[in-house]
């Protein structure tokens, strides 16, 4: 961590659990000034009293916000975040906040949850990414940090509308960083892969401790993210083999990742329906999948 350079203010949505919650801990041992949005008010407040710093938390305010609100109500609310810290103005913005159901078929995908999803995941981000970048082109500059997934760099069976989520937020954000590197404004989406997180109690929730799986922990994936902004990295993935070796694939030797994909696909998705959505990258290289 001592590798992070200095920090103003970051403002992180879906702070109240998981990554979100991690990253807000480790900003504020690096001294860093806070603005902490989700839903959850009470979730929220839980999160301040936790933290630790120089500035936690007597300088980390509370700032509930909705993604899929709509952009009036956004607007609202970042002039509410302006006014928190109007000398400093916000530095890093993290954009962590998400909608994923559990792993089902994309034909059972109800309109319901494609709404939603895409509401949350990309309607909402990029409205409010579209409000905030203007105050950090007139400050001077800003840092987006996007938390994307590693569904967003390759085929996801049983997550197709997730998936579809992400990969628009990476055309989006690459698109906006040629739009604005001249201008100060700098970029960088991180793409975890299982990552196992805690509900708020410190119990995990990602998995089944007897899952062959092997999940990175959400301290450490938010320790890489805050290296990978500091360093001004464009991307960043985040995840443990194989699902590393396949992003790879996928990347630089397409026909033979997509071909990879699609022999497990549909595997994958029987296996996550059995196993209560818990699924194993394993059987990429055909192994079988341990049982309770």
């Amino acid at each position: 961590m001592s590798s992070a350079k200095p920090l103003k203010v970051v403002w992180i949505t879906g702070a109240s659990r998981g990554i979100g919650e991690v990253l807000a801990k480790q900003f504020a041992s690096l001294d860093a000034k806070l603005i902490l949005s989700a839903r959850n008010k009470a979730e929220l407040e839980r999160v301040k009293s936790e933290l630790k710093g120089k500035y936690a938390p007597e300088d980390v305010k509370v700032l509930p916000l909705d993604l899929a609100s709509g952009e009036e109500s956004l607007k609202h609310v970042v002039e509410q975040a302006v006014s928190l810290f109007p000398e400093a103005g916000v530095d890093y913005m993290v954009h962590n906040a998400a909608y994923e159901r559990p792993k089902s078929k994309a034909t059972d995908a109800t309109e319901e949850i494609l709404k939603t999803t895409f509401n949350v995941n990309v309607f909402g981000t990029i409205t409010l990414t579209k409000l905030v970048a203007p105050l950090m082109l007139n400050q001077g500059g800003g840092h987006f940090v996007v938390i994307s997934s590693a569904a967003g760099k390759v085929p996801s069976s049983g997550q197709a509308i997730y998936s579809a989520s992400k990969h628009a937020l990476h055309g989006y954000f690459h698109s906006l960083r040629s739009e604005f590197c001249q201008k100060g404004i700098k970029f960088t989406v991180v793409c975890p892969g299982p990552i196992e997180t805690s509900n708020g109690t410190g119990a995990s929730t990602s998995e089944d401790k007897k899952s062959p799986e092997k999940h990175v922990s959400s301290e450490r994936c938010a320790e890489l993210t805050i290296i990978a902004a500091s360093h001004n990295l464009k991307e960043a993935w985040i995840t443990h083999q194989p699902v590393l070796l396949v992003m790879y694939i996928v990347q630089y030797m397409p026909s033979l990742g997509f071909w990879l994909m699609d022999k497990v696909g549909g595997k994958r998705v029987e296996v996550a329906e059995k196993k209560g959505n818990t699924y194993s990258w394993k059987l990429l290289f055909g192994e079988k999948s341990k049982t309770n």
